[in-house]
């Protein structure tokens, strides 16, 4: 074998193991849905729950909101995560909510792919959202696609970077936060004010923490919530219908 085969063989083997070996760093690193989201995966009369190769979805099947739902996870949380409040508002609000698939769990990889999601599905009128990273990418989107059929955007202990300024839309805007995050940047959410619209609505979830805007368990770096998670998931579908209730036609 020649020296030059050689080391071209063995570059590739290198470059493989650590391909892998970071693959599996990001796998153990990621949350998981509880059993709890895991349970709300499944369809009943009021709800159809199914996997496509891009999104969890959830489609009501007894009423029908004319407004799509599209979210965008935190960082290295699987989709599925959300699905206790997400089914919520697809059962209370008749909104089609699509919990997004992201490359390794990573909005920043493809946050784009809404794109995708609005073309294939022929959403006509939508809103977006995201937890975490999830709404910083959201918020790019929204920024860089511009369009009549966005009707809003919604935060989850998240917000706008400059690059997903809505400071000059006239978007209407959700904020929700939890006093006992202790993962959200909270400087960096306070000076983010400036590149949200004035009308922005701000909620605040009194006893919630980061990790409680999904059901995944404990995340490193968080507070101890002063709530169960079930109060807390109930508490969000209950602010984002109200939000989305009251939302101009």
């Amino acid at each position: 074998m020649k020296r030059t085969t050689k080391i071209g063989l063995i570059s590739i083997l290198i470059l493989t193991i650590l391909t892998l070996g970071g693959l599996l760093t990001l796998n153990l690193l990621t949350y998981s849905p509880s059993p709890q989201a895991e349970s709300a995966l499944k369809s009943n009369p009021a709800v159809n729950v199914k996997s496509t190769s891009n999104a969890t979805v959830f489609t009501p099947t007894k009423h029908k909101n004319d407004l799509s739902i599209l979210f965008y996870q935190g960082a290295l949380v699987k989709e599925d995560s959300y699905s206790i409040w997400a089914k919520n508002l697809a059962v209370k609000g008749g909104y089609t909510v699509y919990l997004i698939h992201q490359p390794f769990h990573l909005a920043v990889l493809k946050s784009d792919i809404a794109s995708d999601i609005i073309q294939e599905n022929n959403i006509k009128e939508y809103i977006i959202g995201g937890h975490s990273l999830g709404g910083v990418m959201a918020s790019r989107f929204a920024e860089s696609h511009p369009s009549p059929n966005l009707k809003g955007v919604f935060f989850l202990a998240s917000y706008p970077d400059e690059k997903g300024s809505l400071a000059k839309t006239n978007l209407p805007v959700l904020s929700i936060t939890a006093d006992h995050d202790g993962v959200l940047n909270w400087d960096r959410y306070k000076d983010a004010k400036k590149d949200l619209p004035p009308t922005t609505t701000y909620q605040t979830i009194t006893g919630g923490n980061h990790a409680g805007f999904g059901s995944y368990g404990p995340q490193k770096g968080d507070t101890s919530a002063l709530i169960s998670n079930n109060e807390q998931q109930a508490i969000i579908s209950d602010l984002l219908l109200n939000w989305l209730d009251a939302l101009p036609n």
